[in-house]
């Protein structure tokens, strides 16, 4: 089995700021162990450089054992601009591109070089191609490359339902996220590398996935460091916590060495410490400064005093030279005031809505006010539902559906594909868009913690910032309906709370896709796309344990 050491590790950032200094920890043998952290605190960047893929500024990074990762963004999923994504394929990329890119390098060198040998003789078969595709393949055999492909056929029967020789060419881009994910965790649990880097694992992933994942990772010998804000998964599966702190000089690791459960108190004491320590210092500063200053007058008339004077001068300089104890991290501090507005009684109305290809008929009405989460398996039409409500034509559909008097919907993608956005900074998007003076742009994005980001560049954002700049868009629009996909997806715990606390405020109707079963709990009233095509309503969650099948 396999370790991970960082030893004092240091990052800066292209501006110059500190992302990083001295940090360090160590993940043991066999352990799981999360890490987590707010939105752009540098989870990620950490994890890359364990990975490999970026250098320290500093300090070291010790691995045992080989090592998979698992990248924030897989396959074809995440970002519209696939080129600047570590990780992702290119939009016509297959199933098997995917398992290779995420195989040993010696796997995926002798794959690569299979495949040039087999376009080499599609342009020119003679005896020269020919011999090169034969050594190819005896390459691709000595590798061990046909033992992987009956590994990947356990993969695809797992993920898909599908042997791998059917599903090797499929399109990544015929997939859900939540496949391209699970793929890819079904091949890095059951590959050689003892030492597992996943980066938000759970993301896309329905609830029967999630629950899969959480067995796997409590049943794997192999070590495991994961990003997640998942609080079930988190809950269920890490022995450790690895909390990446934000704070006025860049980011501090502190470990806690218990699971998520005990968390939170734990940290909320390590506050109080450090408020303690804070004040007992102040306390004793001025109570020094006090004893020079009574000193100093009573040092000219007495040569004792004057000893004792240059005494308490002395203890107060080094105990300012000391410093002050470390400050605490800075927490966030996110408030989300989505308002709404009063609409007609009835906001939405379905009779005999289908989505060609995935739902059978069904009616619906869904009144001012309430609250909705929508439940299903991944594939089940849930996204396809809210495009059509919120005017995506292209939506294949029969039956009849409509919005109520005055309701103006707003629609959150699970993707956060806005290619419209890209090359463009923050304050400007909230400026442009929005009429806002610049006061006004910043004080919004203050509210949301993006004020720091107000320079940065929309693609440039990590995904929980990006999600909460799209809610601040929905917030500033005057939605009076939100139609919300995957919403706490990407976002980390505090946002995800500040979230369910705007939500609660907000004075419309909302209609919210979920696999995020601790936030489910917030909402009144369930739609569940079954994998059998039934769509009905629950008053409590349901989590279909079905894969939804589809034509292959």
């Amino acid at each position: 089995m396999g370790h991970v050491e960082i030893s004092h590790l240091e990052y800066y950032l292209p501006d110059g700021r500190v992302l990083f200094d001295d940090a360090s920890f160590r993940v043991g043998e066999g352990a799981a162990v999360a890490l987590v952290g707010a939105n752009g605190a540098g989870k990620t960047t950490l994890l890359r450089m364990i990975a490999g893929d970026i250098q320290p500024h500093g300090g070291t990074v010790t691995i045992s054992g080989g090592l998979g990762v698992m990248r924030q963004f897989v396959g074809t999923t995440g970002r519209e601009d696939q080129s600047q994504t570590p990780g992702a394929l290119p939009a016509d990329a297959s199933v098997r591109d995917l398992l290779v890119s995420v195989a040993p390098e010696r796997i995926a060198l002798a794959a690569r070089a299979v495949d040039a040998a087999e376009l080499a003789m599609i342009a020119q078969d003679d005896e020269k191609t020919q011999m090169a595709y034969a050594q190819a393949l005896s390459d691709w055999a000595d590798v061990g490359g046909y033992d992987y492909e009956t590994d990947w056929d356990v993969c695809t029967m797992a993920a898909l339902g599908m042997p791998f020789d059917k599903a090797q060419w499929r399109g990544l881009n015929t997939l859900s996220g939540g496949e391209q994910k699970r793929l890819v965790l079904e091949a890095l649990l059951r590959g050689p590398e003892e030492v597992l880097l996943l980066d938000e694992p759970d993301n896309y992933l329905d609830v029967p996935g999630k629950r899969w994942l959480e067995e796997a990772i409590k049943a794997t010998s192999k070590t495991v460091l994961y990003i997640s804000h998942d609080r079930e998964l988190l809950s269920h599966t890490a022995e450790k916590i690895i909390s990446v702190e934000s704070g006025a000089a860049g980011s501090s690791v502190w470990v806690h060495g218990g699971g998520f459960d005990s968390f939170h108190e734990a940290r909320k004491d390590r506050f109080a410490r450090f408020e303690e320590l804070g004040r007992r210092w102040d306390e004793e500063h001025a109570k020094l400064k006090k004893l020079v200053v009574t000193l100093r007058q009573a040092a000219s008339v007495s040569h004792a005093l004057a000893t004792r004077y240059a005494a308490a001068q002395t203890r107060l300089k080094k105990f300012e030279e000391a410093g002050r104890p470390e400050e605490p991290p800075r927490e966030q501090s996110i408030t989300m005031r989505l308002k709404g507005g009063r609409t007609g009684v009835r906001s939405f109305t379905m009779e005999q809505l289908e989505l060609t290809g995935l739902m059978k008929p069904f009616d619906l009405e869904v009144f001012y006010g309430e609250r909705v989460g929508v439940l299903g398996s991944n594939g089940s039409g849930k996204s396809h539902f809210l495009r059509l409500l919120a005017g995506d034509e292209t939506v294949a559909h029969t039956g009849t559906w409509k919005t109520g008097a005055r309701v103006v919907p707003g629609h959150f993608r699970q993707t956060h594909a806005h290619p419209e956005l890209f090359g463009r900074t923050v304050r400007s998007i909230v400026e442009e868009e929005h009429a806002l003076s610049r006061g006004a742009a910043m004080g919004a994005l203050r509210r949301y913690e993006l004020d720091r980001q107000e320079e940065q560049k929309f693609e440039s954002l990590s995904g929980g910032q990006q999600a909460r700049l799209m809610i601040l868009k929905l917030e500033l629009s005057g939605v009076t309906a939100l139609l919300l996909d995957e919403p706490t997806d990407n976002l980390d715990l505090e946002s995800a709370e500040a979230l369910q606390a705007g939500l609660e405020a907000f004075d419309g109707t909302v209609l919210c896709v979920t696999h995020d079963r601790w936030f489910a709990r917030t909402f009144d009233r369930f739609l569940v796309f079954g994998a059998d095509g039934r769509v009905y309503e629950s008053s409590e969650p349901v989590w279909d344990v079905t894969r939804v099948e589809r034509d292959r």
